[in-house]
């Protein structure tokens, strides 16, 4: 799990609800079904108490099995499940996320009903490598014509937030900047400071 390896993930994550995190997404796409159930449980017992939801990337069982909020799944994942299978699937599940990587996925999104979707990676990130960034442009584009809620991913800093913003994100999704942070909580504090002033 990049970023974590070391860490408790549920230490982790009340570090980050401490600096208002208003949602969680654990993303471990290089365990194993048991491992992320094993770290998305200490997510969400961490989570619990804040009220803050938890979503699992990719593994509808495993967000099934953890009692978390949701799933948030990929183009593949979302394209791996049979179109007859998919209210069945994903029943359980009370938030149902989307990455999308341009306005023609973000409009699909919509349509088939995501609560959420995912916008990037706006900027080069660790997390996607070798993927070329939408840049904010895919930002204004969403922001314009795409009426579900959205968060701007990839390579976000508070560096380029005001860019983010600029191109109309309201919300965002941070990973490395928070993670890698020697305060996570801090970081999380002044991102969280930042968007309270849109």
């Amino acid at each position: 799990m990049m970023y974590v390896d070391n860490l408790d993930p549920g230490e982790v994550a009340r570090e980050l609800i401490a600096g208002g995190v208003d949602i969680l997404q654990v993303r471990a796409k290089l365990g194993s079904h048991a491992e992320r159930v094993d770290i998305g449980l200490r997510v969400v017992s961490a989570a619990f108490p804040s009220n803050v939801p938890v979503m699992i990337d990719d593994d509808i069982e495993a967000a099934f099995e953890t009692g978390a909020d949701g799933v948030h799944l990929g183009q593949m994942d979302w394209a791996a499940i049979p179109r007859d299978e998919r209210a069945n699937r994903l029943a359980n599940m009370r938030i149902v996320g989307r990455s999308t990587h341009s306005l023609e996925e973000a409009l699909a999104a919509e349509r088939d009903g995501a609560d959420y979707i995912g916008v990037g990676p706006v900027f080069p990130t660790a997390t996607k490598p070798g993927v070329t960034p939408v840049g904010v442009e895919l930002v204004r584009e969403v922001a314009a014509h795409v009426k579900t809620p959205f968060f701007a991913i990839g390579g976000i800093t508070l560096d380029n937030l005001d860019q983010v913003l600029a191109a109309g994100a309201t919300r965002v999704a941070v990973v490395s900047a928070l993670l890698k942070a020697p305060d996570p909580t801090g970081a999380a504090a002044a991102f969280k400071d930042r968007l309270g002033r849109l």
